[in-house]
């Protein structure tokens, strides 16, 4: 057990957050990692709240359970890194099952722990030569983006991914699983441009003037539904534009453990975002991982950032952001589609940012719609559910939501994380047609 001194079971309080100091030595020591490890797997293995979240969890016990003496004790220390290696960074066992997170005396910070250990891990290159190739690639977002687009690469992409057995002899090459799902990447879409808006009313919390953070998924994989928001935002009498030349915000190299990359990727972005804000703007970005990077990662990663702070206070859920509208009565409820029966997601980085069941709550105010809201994780994660080495228990994971999705049998299926959606639709048995709830507002209103 801890070495701290406790004289409460658990805590109730809020959890608070300290920032991540990995530019010390002491972050990067091994050792000293190794037995902060020790310090909390203790704890864990005493509690055992989390085992239903992900399977760092499972991963941790069943070493204990296998182990001589059924303690951590006897638990080889190199094996440490198999739990890393499991976890995704979603921060639910932080914000919603640990009790003993700060202000506990125990301290507990289990992502930021895993974070630790994979930037060590990646600092010291302990996967295979083909594990970290492709782990480079397919988090270098951008760069990917860019490539898949290119004359014969996008014609060679779209016949692989459509022909099992090419794709069996790609995920030998390439360590990506033959059975995961292959994203799209668009081609050329052009942008909508809104109408400017008269009169824009701002709120005590918004200004009703929104900049898009498109990110590399809208970039590169939907356009349309970065369309979609604009549409929806002009709707509701919203000044909206898009940011020019941002990139990826760094949640896929921060999963890999690449702080330095993710510090680059912050150090191109910030600027461009503060300009908006300076203008005027808020941030809306329609990816519930980059809104948590601005508003959580990124600051407790650069605690001393000013810029960052300013941004964490003008970086805005798009529902959440609608919500705070409609509270003080400037939303458009002229709806003209019914919606019928949602299937909804609750995608974890949009839970954790605490708040509340926005998209539910103004999906619900469509007419002859009714929500159900699944709470579980999909199992996605980005590359989690790509590589070969994790892409099962990815499918294992999404099994509780996809269960609930096909018993429910939808008219639509829908989640904030766009390849959450994609994973659940992926492994559901009835394959329901799926979109954005940006999308499926947009079809409420009736707009082209």
């Amino acid at each position: 057990m801890s070495d701290i001194f406790s004289d409460k079971e658990g805590g109730l309080e809020a959890p608070t957050r300290h920032p991540v100091n990995w530019k010390e030595d002491s972050f990067w020591d091994k050792e000293g990692f190794l037995k902060e490890s020790e310090r909390v797997y203790d704890v864990c293995h005493t509690c055992r709240r989390c085992v239903s979240l992900c399977e760092s969890f499972p991963t941790l016990f069943d070493l204990i359970d296998e182990s001589e003496t059924f303690e951590l004790d006897s638990v080889d220390k190199n094996d440490f890194q198999k739990v890393v290696d499991e976890c995704y960074m979603c921060d639910l066992c932080y914000q919603t099952k640990c009790p003993y997170v700060p202000p506990h005396p125990w301290a507990l910070d289990f992502p930021h722990l895993m974070l630790r250990g994979k930037a060590i891990a990646y600092q010291e290159k302990n996967k295979s030569l083909k594990q970290r190739a492709r782990d480079n690639a397919l988090t270098s977002t951008d760069s990917l983006g860019k490539l898949m687009k290119l004359p014969l690469v996008d014609i060679t992409y779209e016949a692989i991914s459509k022909s099992p057995k090419a794709r069996k002899i790609a995920s030998k090459i390439t360590g990506v699983h033959e059975e995961a799902p292959w994203p799209n990447f668009e081609k050329s879409v052009k942008t909508y441009i809104p109408k400017s808006i008269e009169n824009v009313t701002a709120t005590d919390k918004t200004t009703g003037k929104v900049a898009l953070f498109t990110g590399c998924y809208c970039r590169n994989n939907d356009a349309e539904l970065a369309n979609d928001l604009l549409k929806v935002f002009e709707h509701n009498n919203i000044e909206t534009r898009v940011i020019l030349d941002d990139k990826c915000c760094g949640m896929p190299k921060l999963d890999l453990g690449d702080l330095k990359s993710v510090e680059n990727l912050m150090k191109h972005n910030v600027p461009k975002l503060l300009q908006e804000i300076d203008e005027g703007f808020d941030i809306i970005s329609l990816v519930p991982s980059c809104v948590l990077m601005f508003k959580q990662e990124l600051p407790l990663l650069f605690d001393e950032n000013d810029d960052l702070k300013k941004i964490k206070q003008h970086i805005f859920d798009p529902f959440e952001y609608l919500s705070d509208r409609e509270s003080k009565g400037l939303m458009n409820k002229s709806f003209k589609n019914s919606l019928g029966k949602i299937a909804y997601q609750v995608a974890c980085h949009q839970r954790v940012q605490n708040i509340g069941p926005k998209t539910k709550e103004l999906l619900e105010m469509v007419p002859d719609t009714e929500v159900q809201a699944i709470e579980r994780c999909s199992g996605h994660d980005g590359t989690y559910a790509v590589r070969e080495e994790t892409h099962k228990n990815s499918v294992k994971i999404a099994r509780p939501v996809t269960r609930k999705v096909d018993e429910a049998e939808p008219d639509h299926l829908t989640s904030d994380c766009p390849l959450a959606a994609k994973q659940i639709q992926h492994v559901s048995k009835n394959k329901p047609d799926s979109a954005h709830p940006i999308s499926l507002i947009k079809k409420a209103y009736g707009v082209d």
